[in-house]
């Protein structure tokens, strides 16, 4: 039964205000990048007079911004393929082999889950300083291995819905389990894999408290970190400052619009087969 016509377009009418809502410190943010100081200063919610890219065309001279890029690509790229294959196997091991141990070592999963990144810092830093990978990206990379936790939980959930009937057939063919893994169980999770990385990846790359509290050196930032830091470079030249702040945005926009049907496919294939 549909709903009645006033209803739809108050619900459009109302979407739309949330939207523009929304959309403003978006707009605030582009449009004072097309400007100068001065006019950003004079009114900064109007149009730009003008088509003023110089912005643009000194941050993106810089470098270090070229640099945070690479290293926030390194750091999320490896980071994210570690988490998938960790939580993944993990999550199939603890399926097929079903024992006290097992429920054991999935409850320490559990509480390692809901242990607060925070309150961890500081042993983390201590044990981080002893294998001398402060200031260094593959530190970074060590760090983020603690969200294979989050893919461990997800893609056991989506694991449970698979036919278990064909594993079991290949395991009475002899088939090994990390045979059975590769062949029938991976082709099978993918959907979980695709949407999962898609939530790492964004988490990783926009993450600004491990970055800040384990790298120091200006060639090892990442790209929050640079953003965070132009604040003090340009204290005094805040549309300088935006423009950093959308270059840094461009990359995480352009993603998440070329894998949001990925994600709504992955979550909606998990709940059907339940």
């Amino acid at each position: 039964m549909t709903s009645p016509l006033w209803r739809r377009i108050g619900l459009s009418a109302w979407m739309i205000l949330l939207a523009c809502v929304i959309g403003i410190p978006l707009y605030y943010i582009v449009v004072n990048t097309l400007k100068t100081q001065s006019e950003m200063v004079a009114n900064p919610l109007a149009l730009p007079t003008g088509l003023f890219l110089d912005n643009y065309r000194e941050v993106l001279a810089s470098p270090r911004l070229f640099r945070s890029f690479g290293n926030t690509v390194y750091v999320t790229a490896v980071s994210v393929a570690a988490q998938l294959v960790t939580g993944s196997l993990a999550a199939f091991a603890m399926l097929i082999w079903t024992s006290r141990w097992n429920r054991i070592v999935g409850n320490l999963f559990l509480l390692a889950f809901v242990v607060p990144g925070q309150a961890t810092l500081i042993p983390l830093y201590r044990t981080l300083v002893g294998l001398e990978l402060v200031d260094d990206l593959n530190g970074l990379v060590l760090m983020y291995m603690g969200g294979a936790i989050f893919c461990y939980f997800l893609i056991q959930g989506y694991m449970r819905t698979l036919p278990f009937e064909v594993i079991e057939a290949a395991r009475l063919d002899g088939a090994g389990s990390l045979r059975i893994f590769w062949h029938i169980a991976l082709p099978l999770i993918k959907p979980i894999l695709v949407t999962v990385g898609i939530f790492q990846t964004m988490g990783v790359w926009n993450d600004f408290l491990i970055p800040t509290v384990f790298i120091s050196s200006p060639d090892n930032r990442t790209v929050v970190l640079q953003v965070f830091n132009a604040v003090s470079e340009f204290a005094t030249d805040w549309p300088m400052f935006m423009t950093v702040s959308v270059v840094a945005l461009i990359p995480m926009v352009i993603f998440f619009v070329l894998t949001q049907r990925h994600i709504v496919n992955g979550l909606l294939a998990g709940s059907v087969k339940g």
